[in-house]
């Protein structure tokens, strides 16, 4: 690996772990912000405009791992790769119907995360708790995979991730992190991820620019899908994949918004207006992830020979292989500062959901603002060590496999949350029921089937197979349903017998 390239990566690094320490700041001043402590650590007081929640929202959700990880999967799998462009396009007129109001209420009545807007809806501190811990667990290996992803530049810039020096680097990176979110919360994230969005953008455009340099554009495709041919693979969808690509990708869209982090950074708009305008516009990070999603294809096409199991890597090789050394460190470095916004925010959101929803509701109630905010701190610090503790000592298919647990887990939480918009809610019981039901089988239908995300159902002749999420949610709504005309049919016989009577 050439020195420059490897200067010029850490320099890019420092200046966004510098930028994250100074923090310029995103809301009103100390002497005039309102709300509470941890409304305004969380959520930098509520004070984001339409292009810092732009780049706020989409630094989280489009994250390191993901600008490395669709494109190793279009290296190593072919077609089936894109599917993530489909579920990050699908999803925002969904959400677009639900996430402004979610907003507006929380802002109407103080709620800095989800958890809370369930705990007011239904007045179920149990619900509440069980989404709280959902959610937690969910996160931490989400955290986890943003330190692959920066293990696997590093492997690249001639760092060796799994030496002394790898984890080191690692821990550097990571410390400066926790310090800065320590101190200033989602500010601290919200100014680098201003700096992310240009990095990556501006990333978007070299790699275009230097693979036009090195290949025709009307080639790569072929060249890339007869390469994808001698290894048994399509480079397009196979029509008898179509429900399980098409379940994945709905399933997938659904979960990416049920994260406490992603929901927490969309609380930080300042109004609903500003919530509306911003997520149709989030399409411009998927159009992002698109080119980068090409380079998976361009990778085969040049050539490029990651180590075996690490088609994570190619994107970061392409680099290398044909960019000058000090514009693939620059592009190197940019990829690493990718994973400091949505690592910052998932570890912000997870200590919000401990320190709002479990350490006030069940440990001190009593507990004023000041200590409550204390505790979101002292928390957002040990997911940090907790997360590099697991990134360090564990193979990086533990960290996606729990993740894959995480998604479907996720997902179960959606019934509470979408059913709180209605002006008919379920009643708690039933909601926990179907809780407990996804929960357990989603978990079952996944470890069974050795973490594959995928299961296959029988009708008869029919065989369908759907993504295991989507299923247990399935089976989640279902319980919730049966549990509410249960409930509701218990409670008229009381009502029958006094009118007889």
């Amino acid at each position: 690996m050439n020195g420059t390239t490897t200067v010029v990566a850490v320099g890019v690094v420092t200046a966004a772990s510098t930028l994250a320490m100074l923090r310029p700041r995103t809301g009103p001043p100390a002497s005039t912000a309102t709300g509470t402590d941890l409304e305004q650590w969380a959520l930098a007081g509520r004070s984001h405009g339409p292009l810092m929640l732009w780049c706020v929202l989409g630094g989280t959700i489009y994250t390191a791992y993901t600008f490395l990880a669709v494109p190793g999967v279009v290296f190593s799998s072919g077609g089936i790769g894109l599917y993530a462009l489909v579920y990050t396009t699908i999803v925002y007129p969904l959400v677009l119907v639900v996430l402004p109001r979610l907003a507006e209420t929380a802002r109407r009545h103080g709620y800095v995360s989800a958890v809370d807007f369930i705990r007011g809806t239904y007045r179920s501190p149990g619900l509440a708790l069980a989404v709280a811990l959902t959610g937690i667990l969910a996160t931490m290996p989400y955290i986890a995979l943003q330190l692959i992803g920066i293990q696997a530049v590093l492997a690249v810039v001639g760092i060796d991730p799994g030496g002394l020096v790898g984890d080191l680097a690692l821990t550097v990176v990571f410390a400066v992190l926790a310090a800065s979110t320590y101190r200033h919360g989602l500010s601290a994230p919200s100014a680098v991820a201003v700096l992310k969005a240009a990095l990556v953008v501006g990333s978007a455009i070299v790699l275009v620019l230097l693979v036009s340099g090195r290949t025709d554009w009307a080639d790569l495709w072929p060249a890339a899908e007869s390469a994808l041919r001698s290894r048994g693979l399509e480079a397009t969808l196979n029509p008898e994949n179509a429900m399980a690509y098409g379940s994945l990708a709905l399933g997938s869209a659904l979960a990416l918004f049920a994260f406490p982090h992603v929901l927490m950074v969309t609380f930080s708009g300042r109004t609903k207006r500003v919530v509306a305008q911003t997520i149709p516009a989030l399409l411009g990070w998927t159009l992002v992830l698109g080119v980068f999603a090409v380079m998976g294809a361009a990778a085969i096409a040049i050539g490029v020979a990651p180590p075996p199991g690490r088609a994570d890597q190619a994107v970061a090789l392409l680099i290398q292989q044909v960019a000058p050394p000090w514009l693939a460190g620059g592009l190197l470095g940019s990829l690493v500062v990718a994973a400091l916004v949505p690592a910052a925010v998932m570890s912000i959101g997870a200590a919000t959901l401990f320190a709002r929803n479990v350490y006030v509701e069940y440990l001190n109630p009593a507990a004023t603002s000041e200590q409550e905010a204390c505790v979101a701190r002292s928390m957002s610090l040990l997911v940090k060590v907790g997360a590099l503790a697991f990134a360090l000592g564990f193979h990086n298919t533990n960290a996606i496999q729990l993740h894959l647990l995480g998604a479907v887990w996720v997902l179960q939480t959606l019934p509470a949350l979408l059913l709180g918009l209605l002006p008919a809610t379920p009643g708690r019981t039933a909601l926990l029921a179907g809780w407990l039901t996804g929960m357990l089988g989603g978990t079952a239908m996944v470890t069974w089937g050795h973490f594959a995300p995928t299961v296959t159902v029988h009708f008869g002749d029919l065989h369908l197979t759907l993504f295991a999420g989507l299923l247990a949610l399935a089976a989640n709504l279902a319980v919730v349903g049966a549990v509410q005309a249960a409930t509701r049919l218990l409670a008229k016989v009381p009502e029958q017998r006094r009118a007889l009577m």
